[in-house]
């Protein structure tokens, strides 16, 4: 237990009872599971067919099963051991009278386009639950119905077979006696594992400050099965922080599995290291990066399925052989998945998602938990599993979120499908258009958002997405190009439009003369989509370096009302940061004109002072530009770099790379842009920071309804501050942060704005600042910028 807070360890629960060394624990799977495992074959085959919707399928399965008789029985619960496997699962139905199970499952478009090996998979699940009730009612056969409802028709299509329950029981021996090599084999691990996590020592040989504070609140959080919202600063070492506590308490909070969740793919990198890091003594944690499927497909162009990829043809024949390799590996990242699935000649992306069931610790982005339609959310409710989450650097999940549950709808979108649609398509799409026109015909303003989607729209819009669906579902090979791009796009925002209230706007942009304007579902509060995310968790830490204040965070993600709080002291100290706010600058967009000397002289003057790296930050590229193309000619002795609109990745690398060791220069940048957050330069890489704006976000319509619509719904006046305060402060905060990385760095900060001195402004500010008032009246005939006298 060395280095690990003692007050913390959890002891094993003892008993009296002599022990049962010779007993296996019974290794749980959900049907589903197991016949996923033993009953897939063939290709992928993702050829797109509008499927049922997780509503549509629900409501489908209550239709069936509201037709059957009154002694009809619903999700019938099943059970039943094997040779040390215990499988569980629920029956859609089952007919005492008649003796029948059904497995019901939904549709669109033709019965005949159900895939082949999809039917087998349900074959299979059906007579999986046929032989757990002819076990249960001790029954000596039952009839097997697989059950397939049209959702557009609400017609059944009935595949029945009569089964005795010897060929049944044979059948699910089958299919056990395939998953149970495996199966022993997890079991080991499970054990293997756990003694390891169980043993685990803090990687270091001490804490950093701050570090403790934060592990023990993670652990507690997960003892008590609570979220955590934690603001930390940079350079503690979170991941560390975070993930450790988490491994160590494994075992005793009954942990399956764990999600490290990033914003950005360079925090899946540190994750993976810090996740290294802590599980260094813990050889067979298996750990595995998602990456995007964009950015891992082999042959991009091509369809998912056997006809067009190499990769997905018999991917399921040549899938146990790549599985065996790949849990091999303690570390499946994103080169050594692709190493493995190509020696299989596998899907690299698709290698990755049936990995999740055989790993422990699982890395990706946010959107695999919190997005609409996430993977890794999905799965962990279907298989019940006992999961705990971590969201690194959580302030960025407020807008995700809010893109997430955001929908655009352009015409131009709109206009591409017109002219590739059929001629059984096109008359709902030209009711959609002239629905999209009227509403905007008379639209005198800029922008108007409403409450609600507008009444003849909305059916509008509702049917041009079935005709689609249809046409789709009876003409697949027709999937493609515009027509699909905005089939996607319609129905994303109807089904977001559906769920219009109080956290969402509808909005319509004024036209022009040539086209109609853009449409969208614009997400202000996310909250009452990620309430569900935050329940599935048995614990959710979400943490920052900044991420206060804390209320505005729970208030807009929706975290539970029992969330923890910590906010760690930063072990940095006072000074090493010269802080001034310098009073006699604004940088409102009136008055920059004036303000612009100011500030490129006050760059000017630190830099001959103190030559060295400096970043200096503005409100937008406008501003940026005007004032590098100034300072250029006041100062041209001194070198200077600036950030620019759409920057690659190799250009932003450069950008960073200008700030070496010992040197000397200006960089400009755009605040809450790629250089304000997320790059690391200590030590004399940087050795000052200047920042002319506040990070507001700009007062405009958009932001006046959201002002207003959060002032309606969380009371006090909170709107500015949400709409605005917060999130421009967060900025200022996350880009001054750049300067002291490490105990050891020293530098300077300039807050060019007099606005930073009003009370309400400098309470956001963090409190390990020592803050001084100046102005620059002075500065062309002293050394430095006069000092304000002390308020009165």
């Amino acid at each position: 237990m060395a280095g690990w807070p003692i007050g913390l360890y959890i002891h094993p629960v003892t008993s009296d009872a002599p022990a049962d060394t010779d007993a296996a624990p019974l290794q749980p799977v959900s049907v589903r599971a197991l016949c996923a495992f033993g009953a897939k074959a063939g290709d992928l085959d993702f050829r797109f067919v509008p499927a049922p919707s997780a509503q549509e399928g629900v409501a489908g399965h209550l239709l069936v099963q509201a037709r059957r008789d009154a002694d009809y029985e619903r999700e019938v619960s099943l059970s039943l051991e094997f040779e040390g496997l215990r499988v569980r699962g629920r029956a859609d139905g089952f007919d005492a009278e008649r003796l029948r199970v059904e497995e019901i499952k939904t549709f669109r478009g033709e019965f005949a386009a159900i895939r082949t090996h999809h039917r087998a998979l349900h074959w299979a699940q059906a007579k999986t639950y046929g032989w757990m009730l002819c076990r249960a009612r001790a029954l000596p056969a039952v009839d097997v119905a697989l059950v397939y409802l049209d959702i557009a028709s609400g017609e059944e299509t009935v595949l029945e077979e009569h089964c005795d329950a010897d060929a049944l029981r044979a059948h699910f021996e089958t299919l056990c006696r395939r998953y149970m090599g495996w199966a022993r084999q997890e079991a080991e691990h499970r054990a293997v594992l756990a003694r390891q996590l169980d043993a685990l020592d803090f990687p270091h040989a001490g804490f950093r400050a701050g570090q403790r504070e934060l592990a023990e609140g993670v652990y507690r959080a997960a003892s008590t099965r609570r979220c955590l919202i934690a603001q930390a600063p940079t350079g503690i070492g979170k991941t560390v922080a975070t993930t450790f506590p988490l491994l160590r308490g494994w075992v005793q909070q009954g942990t399956d599995k764990l999600f490290f969740l990033t914003a950005k793919t360079s925090g899946r990198a540190i994750a993976l290291e810090g996740i290294g890091l802590s599980a260094r003594a813990a050889a067979s944690l298996r750990v595995l990066e998602l990456t995007a499927r964009d950015k891992v497909c082999e042959h991009p162009g091509r369809a998912c399925h056997g006809d067009a990829c190499p990769l997905a043809r018999g991917f399921y024949d040549r899938l146990p052989a790549a599985r065996a390799e790949a849990v091999g590996q303690p570390r499946l990242d994103t080169a050594t998945l692709r190493r493995v699935a190509l020696a299989h000649t596998v899907c690299p992306y698709f290698l990755a998602q049936e990995m999740v069931r055989w790993s422990d610790v699982v890395v990706a982005d946010y959107n695999y938990w919190f997005d609409s339609s996430a993977f890794l959310y999905a799965l962990a409710k279907q298989e019940e599993w006992q999961v705990a989450v971590l969201v690194d650097e959580a302030h960025n999940l407020l807008e995700r979120a809010r893109g997430m549950y955001s929908a655009p709808l352009d015409p131009a979108a709109l206009d591409q499908a017109r002219g590739v649609a059929p001629a059984g398509v096109r008359p709902a799409l030209d009711r959609l258009r002239r629905e999209w026109r009227a509403l905007q015909r008379d639209q005198a303003d800029t922008y108007l958002a409403h409450g609600a989607v507008p009444e003849r729209l909305h059916p509008a819009l509702q049917d041009a997405v079935a005709v689609l669906a249809e046409h789709f579902a009876e003409a697949p090979e027709t999937a493609h190009g515009p027509l699909q791009r905005f089939f996607f796009d319609a129905l994303h925002f109807s089904r977001l439009a559906d769920a219009l209230a109080d956290h969402s706007v509808f909005e319509s942009m004024r036209p022009t003369t040539d086209t109609a304007g853009r449409l969208a579902i614009r997400n202000l509060v996310p909250a009452p989509f990620l309430r569900a995310r935050f329940a599935a968790s048995m614990t959710t830490a979400c943490f920052s370096g900044t991420l206060a204040p804390f209320a505005f965070y729970r208030d807009m993600l929706g975290l539970p009302q029992d969330t923890a709080e910590v906010d760690v002291a930063s072990p940095f100290h006072a000074h090493q940061l010269d802080v001034r706010i310098v009073t006699d600058v604004s940088t409102r967009y009136r008055d920059r004109p004036h303000s612009l000397p100011q500030v490129t002289a006050l760059i000017g003057q630190t830099y001959r002072r103190r030559p060295g790296n400096y970043l200096a930050f503005f409100s937008s590229f406008d501003f940026l530009e005007q004032a590098h193309a100034r300072f250029v000619r006041e100062h041209p002795e001194v070198p200077s770099w600036t950030q620019s609109t759409g920057m690659r990745e190799a250009e932003r690398e450069a950008f960073v790379a200008r700030f070496r060791a010992g040197g000397r220069g200006v960089g400009f940048a755009v605040l809450g842009g790629a250089f304000g957050e997320g790059i690391d330069l200590p030590g004399d890489r940087l050795i000052g920071a200047f920042i002319a704006s506040l990070g507001l976000p700009q007062h405009d319509a958009m932001n006046e309804v959201m002002r207003e619509r959060l002032d309606a719904r969380f009371g006090d006046a909170r709107g500015y501050d949400y709409t605005y305060l917060y999130p421009g402060l967060r900025k200022v905060v996350q880009a001054a942060g750049r300067v002291i990385r490490t105990e050891r760095d020293a530098g300077v900060l300039y807050l060019l704005d007099d606005r930073f001195a009003r009370p309400e402004v400098r309470t956001l500010l963090p409190t390990w600042w020592a803050v001084d008032l100046y102005r620059t009246a002075a500065l062309h005939t002293a050394d430095d910028p006069a000092r304000d006298p002390p308020p009165q």
